[in-house]
């Protein structure tokens, strides 16, 4: 295994109880302190997926994150202060994938480090995309092999995360689907629990960016203790 995790946290100690859990996994790691030395970095060399602590001195991890954003697709993992709610909220908002809150458990990270590269590699694998086909709703367009939504001939710009929901919900018309089974689709790993909002925040930005009304939906409709669902 020679996927490049970059880690960016101020906080040392955490840094490299990460890096050495990372190496006994096999990962080459890019390790810094300093968030200005991250994106140097970052610009530099390649990268597979990076963990990046949203409290830093100077650049915060979510200016990283857009930054990151702004050239790259690969995986982001923030790592948050626990109740720090709208961190996660804007990390998720900025296209980040996925949130840990400290103090955390190195083996879990490690398990969604290794199940956000699973979910990258597969929908960048050219022998799966040119077997998807164009999914269509309402005046919805999604193009799984270019990676593209339209909605109402109006282009949408979507996270990866946003992109498979989206589809996974097409895929799935007129049926609910729950918050687990989404999570468990996308990322393939069995961390989820009903603590765990990443769903729910995702969907929200999806609203957001199709202008879909929560009172009355005309796409993304919430079925209350259920999940969600697309009407057929």
């Amino acid at each position: 295994m020679n996927d490049r995790i970059l880690i960016a946290d101020d906080e040392q100690e955490i840094a490299d109880l990460i890096e050495v859990y990372l190496q006994n996994e096999g990962f080459r790691v890019l390790k810094f302190y300093d968030a200005q030395e991250a994106l140097s970095c970052i610009e530099k060399e390649p990268v597979d997926l990076a963990v990046l602590d949203i409290m830093m001195p100077g650049i915060s991890g979510l200016t990283l994150c857009r930054k990151i954003r702004e050239k790259y697709h690969y995986p982001i993992i923030m790592l948050t202060a626990k109740g720090e709610e709208m961190d996660k909220i804007n990390g998720l908002a900025l296209g980040a994938d996925d949130y840990m809150t400290k103090p955390f458990l190195p083996l879990e990270l490690v398990a969604r480090i290794k199940a956000q590269l699973r979910r990258y590699k597969r929908y960048n694998s050219p022998s799966v995309q040119e077997t998807e086909e164009v999914l269509t709703h309402k005046g919805l367009v999604l193009n799984k092999k270019t990676r593209e939504c339209i909605l109402n001939e109006r282009p949408l710009s979507l996270t990866p995360t946003e992109f498979e929901i989206l589809a996974f919900l097409c895929e799935k018309k007129g049926e609910v689907v729950s918050s687990e089974e989404l999570f468990h689709h996308i990322w393939k790993d069995e961390y989820y629990s009903k603590n765990n909002n990443t769903i729910t925040v995702h969907i929200r930005h999806l609203r957001e960016k199709m202008q879909d009304s929560f009172e009355k939906p005309k796409y993304i409709k919430t079925v209350w203790g259920c999940g969600y669902k697309l009407e057929s």
